[in-house]
């Protein structure tokens, strides 16, 4: 018998062991390549510094914490009233939290603005109202994660560091295609985020990192022809770019519910109540509601004052961070002389914008269709 008779039949490769084999550039990211690009098509955005001007730390400060699980679309109104009520972090220091709040209302993730707050206080007793030029000083102050602080870093003192924000998590995982799913790869692609930053415009290279994961290197259909690093992209070489960064399944949310309690005196008025100072959605103003949890409670032992209730129907969908909430709402209609129980109090819609009303309460008074009309 041959020895082409007697040899093995071979196998075909496992998909793992193609992927393994498929081709990659041999060309090295150059940050250069990224800056020119930069240089050309930089977004202009409303806490950005013009080209060649150094950014305020402050403007860089907020719009990061703005900017947090949040769209640029989203924050860019956001960002521009505060500036318009609190023009220096000095200002915001001396507002009053609740004021605070009500502005930043309708923009989700609360605590984030009591970060804020506390952040600008500390800010101002510990550095005379400056922020420290200096990556382990703005850790030190409350509300500033790793992230904010190496952006503040980068974009406002020009330090060598390197924010990793989603946009640029996407950017790093195609280039080196990064197998292992998320979150367990954020580690390893902070440390090959860290080695691509240069020495030279450190402040520009992370907000060029950041526009190309908005604008060219995208979740879906990324255009890869536009892109500045086409050519050492492994991920484009291997011919399927959006399937970085990878990411582990996600569970369900669990699910809670509750039961809103709508009452409206005869003048328009509706009783509104300050939530506890810790806590989900701590001092935001809501409607009364029961509990939140995997069943409703029983609604006479939670609502706020003896009415003739009716359901409303339907229910109000929210989904948290962590929960899916469902609120079904009862509604009452007291007269105009109807005093407000302790801890409670008539607004009238006229002044909802002045009360730090979350998304989700929000949504309860258009249930009840109040301010209509």
């Amino acid at each position: 018998m041959t020895a082409r008779a007697t040899a093995a039949k071979p196998t075909a490769p496992t998909p793992a062991a193609t992927k393994r084999q498929a081709p990659r550039s041999s060309t090295a990211p150059a940050p250069s390549a990224l800056l020119a690009w930069y240089d050309r098509h930089r977004r202009r955005l409303p806490w950005r510094a013009e080209a060649g001007r150094t950014a305020d730390p402050y403007h860089v400060f907020l719009s990061e914490i703005m900017l947090q699980q949040t769209t640029v679309k989203a924050v860019g109104p956001y960002f521009t009233d505060f500036l318009r009520r609190w023009p220096t972090v000095r200002h915001l220091a001396e507002a009053p939290l609740e004021e605070v709040l009500s502005a930043w209302a309708g923009l989700g993730y609360y605590a984030r603005a009591r970060n804020l707050h506390a952040c600008a206080k500390a800010v101002v007793a510990r550095h005379g109202g400056h922020f420290p030029a200096d990556e382990a000083a703005l850790l030190d102050l409350p509300g500033i994660g790793p992230y904010t602080a190496a952006a503040i870093s980068a974009i406002a003192f020009d330090l060598k560091a390197s924010p990793v924000d989603g946009n640029i998590e996407r950017v790093v995982s195609r280039l080196y295609a990064v197998d292992e799913p998320l979150p367990k790869s954020k580690p390893r692609i902070k440390a090959l985020a860290a080695a691509l930053t240069p020495e030279r415009r450190p402040g520009d290279f992370a907000q060029a990192m950041m526009d190309l994961g908005a604008t060219i290197c995208t979740p879906r259909s990324p255009a890869c022809p536009l892109c500045p690093w086409m050519e050492p992209c492994t991920a484009r070489a291997e011919g399927d770019p959006a399937r970085y960064p990878v990411k582990a399944p996600k569970g369900e949310k669990p699910k809670r519910e509750g039961i809103a309690f709508l009452i409206v005196r005869a003048d328009g008025a509706v009783l509104l109540r300050t939530r506890p100072d810790k806590g989900l959605l701590a001092k935001m103003t809501e409607v009364p509601s029961t509990p939140w949890g995997a069943r409703p409670e029983t609604p006479a032992t939670h609502a706020p004052l003896a009415a003739r209730w009716r359901p409303l129907p339907g229910a109000v969908e929210h989904v948290f961070t962590h929960f899916a909430l469902t609120l079904s709402v009862l509604r009452a209609d007291v007269p105009a002389r109807t005093p407000a129980p302790d801890g409670h109090r008539w607004v009238h819609p006229s002044g909802f914008d002045r009360e730090a009303l979350p998304s989700v309460m929000r949504k309860v008074l258009a249930h009840g269709r109040i301010g209509e009309g």
